[in-house]
């Protein structure tokens, strides 16, 4: 038996983390990036695992679905290769641009964050879901969510509100499957605050356009910022464990 785990924005931060830790526990990857990672395919083969990389913005939602489709598509001839026996749909892409008060935020980047924080992983969710009687492999979601979601932060309008109703997503998709008996599990995790570009582009800021601009550059002067990989080995643990909860909102700071 095989299991393969279905990754977006794995070309760098936590995506990048989840794809190669995944790799050398002996689990497959398919990701999913506007830009490849060079060094997964090397893991991959150092480890003697599959990987395969899906160039896509998933901002473009035909585009989305089509790279889903042919996911898809290499899902059936793995499983006819070789078994497998759990499908991890982990939707990592998430962008925190644009940072300014609301009434400056352009109506082109705000469509843009939406697509890719809140439209692109329910469309790839509901994809596998639909597929999922046709693949007779149980899905295993997680959905990476924010602090963000549960408290209004000053500049973050957009990333509060796209991550909070991520969560109520999974809740309300977790019911769903709960009461359909499908067997499917789907989470959110909330990876707290990590040493990745994101964070960079947040220190970028000016005060009028983020309130906690200097809570957050003290986070990197104090080493306060958790390396990815750290991260990645809870969620990889959360999502593999069988007692795994359907419909939880997990917290980074409940593990370490």
């Amino acid at each position: 038996m095989a299991k393969l785990a279905v990754i977006t924005g794995v070309s760098r931060g936590l995506g990048a983390s989840l794809a190669n830790l995944l790799l050398e526990s002996g689990i497959d990857v398919i990701g999913i990036s506007r830009s490849e990672n060079r060094r997964l395919p090397t893991t991959a083969k150092e480890n003697n695992q599959f990987y395969r990389h899906f160039a896509c913005d998933v901002s473009d939602i035909p585009q989305l679905e089509e790279t889903a489709r042919l996911i898809e598509e290499e899902i059936k001839v793995k499983d006819a290769e070789q078994e497998i026996d759990t499908i991890f749909i982990l939707n990592n892409a998430g962008v925190v641009h644009p940072i300014d008060q609301s009434q400056y935020l352009k109506s082109k980047e705000l469509i843009d964050h939406v697509m890719i924080n809140s439209i692109a992983p329910m469309v790839l969710t509901n994809y596998f879901l639909k597929k999922q009687k046709e693949l007779e492999i149980p899905l295993v979601i997680a959905n990476v969510s924010s602090g963000a979601a549960d408290n209004p932060i000053f500049g973050w309008s957009a990333y509060c509100s796209t991550k909070a109703s991520l969560n109520m997503y999974t809740r309300t998709v977790a019911l769903e499957q709960e009461e359909l008996k499908t067997g499917n599990r789907i989470i959110a995790f909330s990876p707290g605050i990590m040493d990745t570009d994101m964070q960079t582009e947040i220190r970028s800021s000016t005060k009028d356009q983020f309130a906690e601009i200097e809570k957050f550059k003290d986070y990197k002067v104090n080493n306060s910022l958790r390396q990815t990989d750290l991260v990645a080995g809870v969620l990889i643990d959360i999502i593999t464990d069988e007692d795994v909860r359907n419909g939880e909102i997990y917290y980074i700071n409940d593990y370490i």
